[in-house]
């Protein structure tokens, strides 16, 4: 779920697999903000994706590389 009662964020920097982007934390990123996320499934093919927020609030994703990391737990 991010920070949001502190955002927008220059950077956010994810350190366990998300299946999706999580919309939350994208919206929490300032335009010419960055992301570094690991995205895929338990178990499967995940990939490290750097996110970047445009000024106009459009998103670019580039897969950097293939990892494997633990899973995200659902926040409440």
């Amino acid at each position: 779920l991010g920070w949001p009662e502190q955002a927008p964020y220059d950077g956010i920097i994810v350190t366990a697999a998300a299946p999706d982007m999580p919309e939350a934390l994208v919206v929490q990123l300032k335009p010419g903000g960055r992301m570094v996320i690991p995205l895929g499934p338990r178990g499967s093919e995940q990939a490290l994706v750097l996110v970047r927020k445009e000024a106009d609030g459009t998103v670019d994703r580039r897969m950097v590389l293939p990892v494997a990391f633990v899973p995200m737990v659902p926040g409440g």
